[in-house]
């Protein structure tokens, strides 16, 4: 591991003083530590930012809720308020890593969180990801985890989180903040799209710091569900990863209906046609099958991967068969 400095500040206009291109804030450090460890990044100085007051839940503005930033992902899952009003988001968060991280990892570093290609993490490979111009050996490589959307020549990687899932499945924001001062992220705008800049997981700038994420007030509590394909039951990446959330009027018909894919693409894979196949019908296999069949369009599978076309477009109908049904897996 290479020196570097560390500081702990104790306001946020120190934290976003120390900030820059060469330097990174850390809070539970669960994947940051990691990159360190394997010399995959390497900053000139670590920002401790776990004295910062940014660990307080509450009611925003609208009625939804506000989260801060070192909110860690355990304490977020068995919130009261989550359960009670967000069950999709404990649900995901759940599905998650193991114990021992949830209990570390927070709600800012989840959403900053490195894709987990193997070509990324092994430091001998070539990826434009560490390296712009270098290459992408899993376009041609070994592939089955990656994407089915939204890749490049540059990126076929995906994007790990489940939580994120959610979090682009209800619309959250995120609140951030700069030396140009705060602003607000719709969450489907805030991680990108591979394309010529690979090495670019997010619109965030150099200085500027997650300060919270801001939910609706509507959650879906009683018409959601969150459902992970993996290879195995526990601490395992999704394969595929599916959100569902719906809207039933008072004759039982879809009024709206929210969808969104993990482990299929450089960012939580959202379709309003998808969605807007649903709005109307009633909550029948039928109609989950149509909705599937418009998510799906587009997919484009590399060698490896084709399977997650089909297992998405049943994981897709399980999903919003078991919203309807008001039951969580």
């Amino acid at each position: 591991m290479i020196p570097f400095a560390y500081s702990k500040p104790h306001s946020i206009p120190e934290a976003l003083r120390l900030a820059g291109p060469d330097s990174r804030f850390i809070a539970g450090g669960t994947n940051l530590v990691d990159l360190m460890k394997e010399n995959l990044v390497r900053p000139q100085r670590l920002i401790d930012i776990n004295a910062l007051p940014l660990r307080e839940v509450a009611a925003s503005a609208d009625g939804g809720l506000r989260i801060g930033a070192l909110v860690s992902n355990a304490d977020l899952a068995w919130h009261p308020q989550v359960a009670a009003r967000y069950p999709l988001i404990a649900q995901a968060l759940l599905s998650g890593a193991s114990p021992q991280l949830r209990n570390m990892a927070t709600v800012g570093g989840n959403l900053l969180q490195r894709t987990r290609c193997h070509y990324f993490y092994d430091s001998q490979m070539p990826c434009n990801k560490r390296e712009a111009g270098t290459g992408c050996p899993a376009r041609d490589g070994l592939n089955r985890y990656h994407a089915l959307f939204g890749a490049s020549e540059q990126c076929v990687a995906v994007h790990p989180s489940d939580f994120c899932v959610a979090l682009a499945a209800l619309d959250a924001q995120v609140v951030v903040v700069g030396q140009g001062g705060e602003r607000r992220i719709a969450f489907a705008d805030f991680h990108r799209l591979p394309g010529e800049r690979a090495q670019q997981d997010t619109v965030l700038d150099d200085d500027e710091l997650i300060l919270a994420l801001e939910l609706p007030a509507r959650g879906f509590a009683d018409h959601s569900a969150y459902l992970k394909i993996r290879d195995r039951a526990s601490f395992a990446f999704a394969v595929v990863s599916v959100a569902a959330a719906l809207e039933l009027d008072t004759d039982g018909n879809i009024l709206e209906a929210r969808l969104a894919l993990g482990g299929v693409a450089h960012k939580p894979w959202r379709n309003s046609a998808a969605e807007a196949v649903l709005v109307g019908q009633r909550p029948v296999t039928q109609a989950f099958a149509q909705a599937a069949e418009q998510m799906l369009h587009g997919a484009q599978p590399l060698a490896h991967n084709a399977f997650k076309v089909e297992l998405a477009r049943r994981a897709i109908v399980r999903a919003l068969s078991n919203a309807a049904a008001g039951v969580s897996s």
